[in-house]
């Protein structure tokens, strides 16, 4: 069995990923405010605060990780 080649660099910044996703999500929304039914907003904002949320926990453990919490994930980027 082959081993898989790394992922490219750009899709390893969590920050990045989350940050473009986020965005993403907010661009469909402002579509959506003008074309689209209100599921489709509703949709929109619920992943766009869903990326916030996500960015928040990646913050947190990054946080934890600088200051050396045993529980903090490995790996972060600074």
């Amino acid at each position: 069995m082959r081993d898989l080649p790394p992922l490219p660099a750009a899709l390893t910044r969590m920050r990045t990923v989350i940050g473009i996703g986020t965005v993403l999500w907010l661009v469909a929304a402002a579509v959506a405010l003008g074309t689209g039914p209100p599921l489709l907003l509703t949709t929109c904002l619920v992943g766009a605060g869903l990326g916030g949320v996500g960015w928040a926990v990646f913050a947190w453990q990054r946080a934890a990780a600088r200051r050396g919490s045993r529980t903090a994930q490995s790996g972060l980027e600074p």
